[in-house]
């Protein structure tokens, strides 16, 4: 699994850093070069592993192209694809990779934290993916699966007409409620996740209820609902890849 680990580190310091600094190209290029140097430094460095993290590169750098003209061009559809498909790729040849070591495994062995007694380099590189995808990256398939689904207008994604902008706080709340559903699964304790699902719900309802246009609430409903279900399968994805 250490491929689909990095594969889901660099889209994630990728989708990080345009938030922090929403520039062409230079996000991208970081997710990229990143995924690559974990990939190394975790003794990633076989024949097959260096043509996976080159492949890896490739994906990172296709993902941020493709999401910056989803959003300008209407064009949402392409990256979802492209991400599809190569998760889809990363399980299918999982089985070909090799095994993380190197720095971050001597790491381990050390018990630096109790919490990580007897946690092998594979499965905390995946953890660690999987942590980051919350982030930023889950608010970005969010939005792209509201443009592709014509729920959100996306030439007029963040304007005055963006539903989110009436809905307070939906960037923030997001990755929290994924990070959160995520601790949960992987405590055990996953049917707890139905009270953060409840808790949304009653929170949002005011909002929902307080406009007077019957139009404009429909769409903030359907808005609500569309997303939320698109961001609790983020975490409960990332779930399915760390079962054991």
């Amino acid at each position: 699994m250490s491929w689909i680990a990095v594969l889901m580190i660099g889209i994630a310091v990728a989708d990080l850093g345009h938030s922090v600094r929403p520039v062409r190209i230079v996000p991208e290029c970081v997710g990229a070069a990143v995924a690559v140097l974990v990939g190394v430094t975790c003794g990633l460095t076989g024949l097959r592993d260096v043509l996976a993290l080159v492949v890896i590169a490739a994906i990172v750098l296709g993902w941020g192209y493709t999401v910056r003209q989803g959003f300008g061009r209407n064009r949402a559809s392409v990256p979802l694809l492209l991400i599809g498909a190569a998760f889809v790729l990363a399980v299918l040849v999982a089985p070909a990779a090799s095994p993380a070591g190197g720095v971050l495994q001597d790491w381990l062995s050390k018990d630096p934290l109790p919490v990580l007694r007897g946690l092998d380099a594979d499965r905390a590189l995946l953890l660690c993916g999987a942590f980051l995808v919350q982030l930023s990256t889950g608010n970005v398939l969010v939005r792209l699966v509201l443009a592709a689904t014509g729920t959100v207008n996306p030439t007029r994604l963040g304007g005055i007409d963006d539903p989110e902008t009436r809905l307070k706080g939906g960037r923030l709340l997001g990755p929290m409620e994924r990070v959160f559903i995520l601790g949960l699964g992987l405590a055990g304790h996953l049917t707890a996740a139905s009270i953060v699902i409840a808790a949304k719900g009653l929170l949002r309802f005011p909002e929902l209820q307080s406009k007077q246009d019957q139009v404009r609430i429909h769409h903030l409903t359907e808005y609500f609902l569309v997303g939320s279900f698109v961001s609790w399968l983020v975490p409960l994805g990332s779930l399915v890849l760390l079962a054991r």
